[in-house]
């Protein structure tokens, strides 16, 4: 019976750590990872720029999406529009003002599954010192191994629509839309020391600021 106990114990506890770890967390890659925008330049075009993702994490269990959560930081002087002057007046005072808001946070609040392979997210949004509700709309592409079968990954794409003048960015509301629509596509790789490993990112990312 000891014999018996002794390797089962092992197991439970060995269980109980992975559940502890959270084995359905993933860490956002920032180099597959993308926020692209676009917003109206005074009825001509509508030109997209891209933003890089700081840092984040998320967890998703496909087979229960309620459980799932996003936490991701976003570059906001990180703008590129494929001009460094227009970069410069994007990033600057008149509208995300990177210097004094150089992050923009996002954390979720909630997620609903819509169709087989799609999905709702509801969260809070940081930027420009304001703090609002989101919602996005999103697919899940693809979660399995890479080719050699080393790293499992999850994909995901995403749209929301956001409206700047509610962030306190009201620069030039004539000549530059006010409507800001949002494209996400996300790819995050199995890491259960995730969420972990953001926390202590950011902590020394505010330790360093204060210095």
């Amino acid at each position: 019976m000891r014999r018996f106990l002794a390797p089962t114990t092992c197991l439970a506890l060995l269980y109980a750590g992975a559940a502890c770890a959270h084995p359905l967390d993933y860490r956002i890659d920032t180099v597959h990872s993308q926020v692209l925008f676009s917003v109206d330049h005074d009825g001509y075009s509508h030109p997209v720029g891209r933003l890089a993702i700081a840092r984040g994490w998320l967890r998703f269990d496909p087979d229960d999406w309620k459980a799932s959560k996003v936490v991701a930081d976003i570059d906001t002087g990180s703008v590129d529009l494929g001009d460094k002057s227009w970069d410069g007046a994007v990033t600057g005072q008149r509208f995300l003002d990177a210097g004094k808001y150089p992050l923009a946070h996002f954390e979720s609040t909630s997620v609903a599954q819509t169709g087989a392979h799609t999905g709702t997210l509801h969260g809070n949004l940081t930027l420009h010192g304001v703090t609002l509700p989101v919602t996005i709309d999103f697919t899940v592409n693809r979660v399995g191994a890479t080719l050699f079968g080393f790293e499992t990954i999850a994909g995901f794409s995403g749209r929301a629509t956001l409206d700047r003048t509610k962030f306190g960015i009201t620069a030039f509301p004539k000549a530059v839309g006010t409507e800001v629509s949002v494209r996400l596509e996300i790819e995050a790789t199995l890491d259960r020391n995730a969420e972990g490993d953001y926390e202590r990112a950011t902590e020394k990312a505010h330790a360093a600021a204060q210095h």
